[in-house]
């Protein structure tokens, strides 16, 4: 599903949401969307878009690609914030075992040719088939500037490559912002988050690009 925006529109809504709160911009998204969703790995400050998005439209789709490679913490944080926001969990895992892909496949190493294989069970075909069975409109991410270099080029709205509209309230907060609103909204933070994946924090995972 897509709202077919052009990149001047999208340039021009980007301008008008720039001085916006995450609050203002999610009301805006989902005053156009018929079908939101918003995405979740449950990494650092994920709770701050979840908090965000559950105040402006408390049942939405909140989909979660469990690579199955979490930290314990991890999964901790994610069990407390489903209770804690009475999140609309929608899960998805790999069609492989962890078990099964330790012993035929393991965890390659960035440069090894079997890492995009990888990559393609644990995250890409999880994903993709979440997207197919809710043909989402409109996709709401915590993707800021400074995280990468491809997300240094996206805005606040921006077009996937399948015509979603993507969504990041809080595109241009830093992690100093962030640890406010938290405070303020008296928000847990989890910080031992494990992506196998992307391995170095300023690569790409291959859900945005």
């Amino acid at each position: 599903m897509s709202l077919n925006l052009d990149k001047q529109e999208v340039e021009r809504i980007n301008d008008s949401l720039r001085e916006k709160s995450p609050i203002e911009i999610i009301e805006w998204a989902i005053s156009i969307a018929q079908n939101p969703v918003v995405t979740t790995n449950f990494r650092p400050y994920e709770v701050a878009i979840l908090n965000a998005v559950s105040e402006v439209k408390n049942d939405i789709k909140v989909v979660w690609c469990d690579t199955g490679y979490n930290t314990p913490n991890t999964y901790k944080h994610a069990s407390e914030l489903i209770e804690k926001l009475n999140l609309n969990i929608h899960l998805y895992v790999p069609k492989q075992t962890v078990g099964f892909r330790n012993i035929t496949l393991g965890i390659p190493q960035i440069e090894d040719p079997n890492h995009k294989l990888f990559t393609e069970q644990v995250k890409l075909e999880p994903f993709r088939r979440a997207m197919e069975e809710h043909k989402p409109d409109v996709w709401f991410t915590n993707l800021r500037k400074g995280q990468t270099a491809f997300r240094n080029s996206i805005d606040i709205v921006s077009i996937s490559t399948d015509g979603i509209i993507k969504v990041s309230p809080f595109y241009n907060w830093s992690d100093k912002e962030l640890d406010v609103y938290l405070e303020e909204n008296n928000l847990p933070n989890e910080f031992k988050y494990f992506d196998p994946t992307k391995v170095l924090e300023n690569r790409e995972c291959g859900l945005h690009a």
